[in-house]
């Protein structure tokens, strides 16, 4: 059975990267990081309204659902926005497998 894995970094320097197996497809970035009790803010409850979820996509954004222009919106408005920012409530994985790579901004 194939499956993802996601590999997480933060900005904060006292923070380790993390590495997450057994995810599916249909879940979002934000779903995987809260499901694996890692905490990222949220303050919509993800629902594509804020950009307190904001990280960048480092590798593996061809697994991505694409960004539509609502979250680009919210991505202009975030902290540091970068050309491969995304909101992680907005993040689908959208293959059976794959790697993703993403980074977690320190605010």
């Amino acid at each position: 059975m194939k499956k993802y894995q996601i590999a997480i970094h933060f900005e904060e320097t006292n923070r380790e990267s993390v590495k997450l197996k057994r995810i599916s497809k249909g879940q979002s970035l934000l779903e995987v990081m809260l499901t694996n009790n890692i905490e990222i803010k949220h303050d919509c409850g993800g629902v594509c309204a804020c950009s307190s979820c904001h990280i960048y996509i480092n590798k593996g954004s061809e697994h991505l659902e694409e960004m539509f222009l609502k979250e680009k919106h919210f991505v202009d408005r975030a902290y540091k926005p970068a050309i491969h920012s995304r909101l992680a409530c907005q993040c689908l994985l959208v293959d059976d497998s794959g790697s993703v790579e993403f980074t977690i901004p320190n605010y």
